[in-house]
C-alpha cells in the first residue's frame, strides 16, 4: 500500500513539472487571414494533449506591419479564433497579431488560455530594417505567464537580439522564469544569428528556450528557413526542425531537471543586477 501511495504521490507531483509544448513551424499566406486561419485549423487537428502551442509571429497575416488594413481590433477575427482553438485543444496558444487600438498599431502577443482569458505583451523592439518602427507603437513592459508549475516569458522575434530585455533574475530563492519563448518571422539570410542567439539565451538565463519561426517566402520576397528549436538550459538542442519545411516540433520539458541543474551549477548567485530604464 505504501508503494502504491508513493507512486500516486509522485505522479501528481510530476504533473505540474512536465510541460508538453508544440511549435508549429509553418508557411504563411501573405496578408490573407482567412487562408492562414484555415491552414492552422487543419494543423491543430493533428495536435493532441499539448499544454502549450506556439505559432509564428503575426500568424494570421505574416509580417506586414506597414499595412494598416491587416490590423484588427481586440475583438476581431484572429483573437476570436485563438479563443475558440484554445478551448478546443485545451492548451494555451501563444502567437502575435497586428492589433489596432486607440488609433495605434501594436504587434501584440497573446497568451490565450482554454477558458478564454488571456494576457498580452506588446513587442518592445521594433525591426527598423523592416520599417516596423515607422508604423508600430513599442510596448514598455514584459509578461511572465504561468502554466502548471512553470513561469514563462514570451517575446517576439527582434526582441531576441536584446539580452537585457530577456534577462532572468534570481531573488529570494526564486527565478523570474523557467521557459523563454520567441515567436518569429526571422529571414533565412540571418538563420545562423537566430540559432546562435537562441542557444545563448538558454545558457545565460539557465532556462529552457523555445523559438518558432515561419518558413516560405513572404510578399516582399524574403525567404524564411524556420530553424525552430527547443533548447535545454545546458544548451542542448532537444528538438529541431528540418529547415524550410513545415513541421510540428514537439517536446516534453522537465522543471524538476531544470531545478536540479540550477541547484548544482549556481551561476545565478553571481548574476549582475540589471535595471532597464
Amino acid at each position: 500500500m505504501a508503494v502504491i501511495i508513493a507512486i500516486i504521490y509522485n505522479s501528481f507531483r510530476l504533473m505540474g513539472k512536465l510541460l508538453d509544448i508544440a511549435l508549429l513551424q509553418s508557411d504563411l499566406h501573405w496578408e490573407n487571414p482567412e487562408a492562414n486561419l484555415s491552414a492552422f485549423e487543419q494543423k491543430l487537428k493533428a495536435i493532441d494533449g499539448a499544454d502549450l502551442i506556439i505559432l509564428p509571429e503575426m500568424f494570421n497575416t505574416a509580417f506586414s506591419p506597414f499595412n494598416e488594413a491587416n490590423a484588427e481590433p481586440m475583438d476581431g477575427m484572429a483573437v476570436s479564433w485563438l479563443k475558440q482553438k484554445a478551448a478546443e485543444t485545451q492548451a494555451v496558444i501563444c502567437t502575435s497579431v497586428l492589433i489596432k487600438e486607440k488609433g495605434k498599431l501594436f504587434n501584440r502577443l497573446f497568451w490565450m488560455k482554454p477558458d478564454g482569458s488571456y494576457s498580452n505583451y506588446d513587442k518592445k523592439h521594433l525591426f527598423r530594417m523592416g520599417r516596423e518602427d515607422e508604423y508600430i507603437t513599442a510596448g514598455d513592459g514584459t509578461l511572465v505567464a504561468h502554466l502548471k508549475d512553470w513561469n514563462i516569458m514570451p517575446l517576439i522575434c527582434y526582441d531576441l537580439r536584446f539580452p537585457c530585455w530577456s534577462r532572468n533574475t534570481y531573488r529570494d530563492g526564486k527565478f523570474k522564469y523557467d521557459l523563454l519563448i520567441y515567436t518569429a518571422n526571422w529571414p533565412a539570410v540571418r538563420a545562423h544569428v537566430w540559432k546562435s542567439l537562441l542557444l545563448a539565451r538558454a545558457l545565460e538565463n539557465q532556462c529552457y528556450v523555445a523559438g518558432v519561426n515561419r518558413v516560405g517566402t513572404d510578399g516582399q520576397g524574403f525567404g524564411h528557413s524556420g530553424d525552430s528549436l527547443i533548447i535545454d538550459p545546458k544548451g542542448n538542442v532537444i528538438a529541431s526542425s528540418v529547415p524550410s519545411e513545415e513541421k510540428v516540433l514537439r517536446a516534453n520539458i522537465n522543471l524538476e531537471e531544470l531545478q536540479q541543474f540550477r541547484d548544482k551549477f549556481r551561476v545565478s548567485l553571481d548574476w549582475d543586477s540589471v535595471s532597464i530604464s
